[in-house]
């Protein structure tokens, strides 16, 4: 286990930003306090109307966000920062209080990259957050590029050393999971894919998810990179076993 302390996936020239939107002050001041210690510079908000406007106008690198919110519910908000604005691809952990699958497959669906259920430690939650930085940074578990070389596949083309995204030219803005399922699937076209190794490739050991997310993340990355999401042509179901990306 690494200590609270140890830097979370910092950048060159300087600490992450990270935005913490969570209505109880003790849990807001504790997030703060060791993320705080692990190398981010955090801003801190009880609202979630009030967050939506400073994540419209600002950028940062990590959104820790509460389900339940005054102002405007945490689901609704991370819908929106999906949309649109400069934190369209933020890593986002979504923190609930309701421990049903029904909710957790929500918070993906909605966006949310991870979910921790409260009452959490504080040693889980720094864990989560190493991770989804590693991911978003392009180190650590996941898939890799040895040679960092393009990949083009379907009319999508894939720069794993800008970790950038263009689909028919039009470049589009992914989070860390959706791109390394992207980069996973079209490095290897034709190739079938089971849940459970899309579950240990794309997400690290220290987050719990279970298959039902695994097609909940297909669904999302099939929302920006098909025509017609109902009839993908690129993101494959093989039915009974798992996902695989189309031989064009």
């Amino acid at each position: 286990m690494r200590p609270l302390t140890e830097q979370v996936g910092a950048d060159r020239d300087g600490r992450h930003r990270a935005l913490v939107v969570e209505d109880e002050e003790p849990i807001r001041d504790l997030l703060s306090f060791h993320l705080g210690l692990g190398g981010f510079d955090c801003v801190c908000i009880g609202d979630g109307r009030e967050a939506l406007e400073r994540l419209q106008t600002e950028a940062y690198d990590l959104l820790i966000l509460d389900i339940s919110l005054p102002g405007l519910d945490g689901l609704s908000l991370c819908r929106a920062v999906r949309r649109t604005g400069p934190n369209m691809a933020i890593p986002i952990i979504m923190l609930t209080a309701r421990s049903e699958e029904s909710d957790k497959v929500l918070a993906l669906e909605g966006g949310a990259d991870d979910y921790l259920t409260k009452p959490f430690g504080v040693r889980e939650f720094m864990a989560r957050a190493n991770a989804i930085m590693r991911r978003r940074d392009g180190w650590g578990p996941g898939p890799q590029s040895p040679t960092r070389r393009l990949i083009s596949a379907g009319g999508v083309m894939i720069d794993p050393a800008r970790r950038r995204v263009t689909v028919d030219g039009r470049d589009l803005s992914l989070t860390p999971q959706e791109f390394s399922l992207l980069f996973l699937l079209a490095s290897n076209p034709g190739i079938v894919f089971t849940r459970e190794e899309l579950l240990e490739k794309v997400w690290d050991q220290e987050v719990y998810v279970t298959e039902r997310g695994v097609d909940t993340l297909v669904k999302r990355l099939r929302r920006k990179i098909e025509t017609d999401p109902a009839h993908p042509r690129r993101v494959l179901t093989e039915r009974g076993t798992g996902y695989k990306f189309g031989e064009a």
